[in-house]
């Protein structure tokens, strides 16, 4: 009996013969803050580690919260990294041989870089935190999963405060191999919390803080908490209004 053969090919081929490379995955794990994301992000790349897969960390350079050369959980847990202003530049900081022979190894969870001594591994698994802040995100993970071969998993908010799609970590979403959506606990009753409510006034999409301006919570006291930061909004716009077309209010209360 002939066996069949597949007339497509799965390997691809380059100027010195085949060259055979698996392809690469997509993980993305999404909710709102205090979700657990990036413990679930650490607790992954740990795993890849320990099964003896290079790692390696990125978070966006624009989240200094707990420190500016490691991803630190809302615990305390910290896990170093290079934090980045796009993910384009994470190949040209290290540069073509660097990416494929990376000489690292993370080691009870302490990242040990060797330069040029040692024995190269090449990089085989990329974590991203706060995955919200990258807009070149849907082009990284194109170019890392499908033509490198790599791992990536992405860590990162789904929705912003009016729980509207936040950055490119939706678009990802198609690429995917698996989505892992969290939930919190709501501050304010203990339910499943899957949305995030903005405490404060302040109304730009990114506005990088902890629990002093957030909260996770529930639909209900999302709805309800939204009504009151509305209100609350609108009797400070009146306010000033009326300061503003008043220059004198103090002169005015003892006509």
């Amino acid at each position: 009996m002939s066996s069949f053969k597949s007339p497509i090919s799965l390997t691809s081929t380059g100027g010195f013969g085949s060259i055979h490379r698996a392809l690469g995955e997509v993980h993305v794990i999404v909710g709102p803050m205090f979700a657990g994301k990036t413990t679930a992000l650490l607790r992954r790349i740990k795993s890849e580690s320990n099964n003896g897969r290079n790692v390696a960390m990125i978070k966006s350079s624009k989240d200094t919260r707990y420190a500016t050369d490691s991803i630190v959980t809302h615990d305390g847990v910290k896990f170093p990294c290079w934090a980045l202003p796009d993910l384009s530049s994470f190949r040209q900081k290290f540069g073509a041989e660097a990416y494929e022979k990376f000489n690292q190894r993370v080691i009870c969870g302490i990242l040990f870089m060797y330069g040029n001594l040692g024995e190269q591994y090449e990089l085989e698994v990329i974590g991203i935190d706060e995955a919200q802040f990258f807009e070149d995100l849907y082009d990284f993970c194109c170019e890392v999963a499908d033509h490198d071969g790599k791992t990536v998993i992405v860590a990162g908010l789904d929705g912003d405060y009016l729980r509207r799609s936040f950055g490119s970590v939706l678009d990802v979403i198609p690429l995917a191999d698996s989505v892992t959506k969290l939930t919190a606990r709501c501050e304010l009753c203990g339910k499943r919390a899957f949305f995030t409510l903005r405490k404060i006034e302040e109304m730009q999409t990114e506005l990088i803080g902890g629990a002093d301006i957030y909260m996770p919570v529930c639909r209900q006291h999302y709805v309800n908490g939204q009504a009151v930061i509305e209100a609350a909004r609108n009797v400070l716009e009146s306010r000033k209004d009326k300061v503003q077309s008043d220059p004198h209010p103090e002169a005015a209360a003892f006509i």
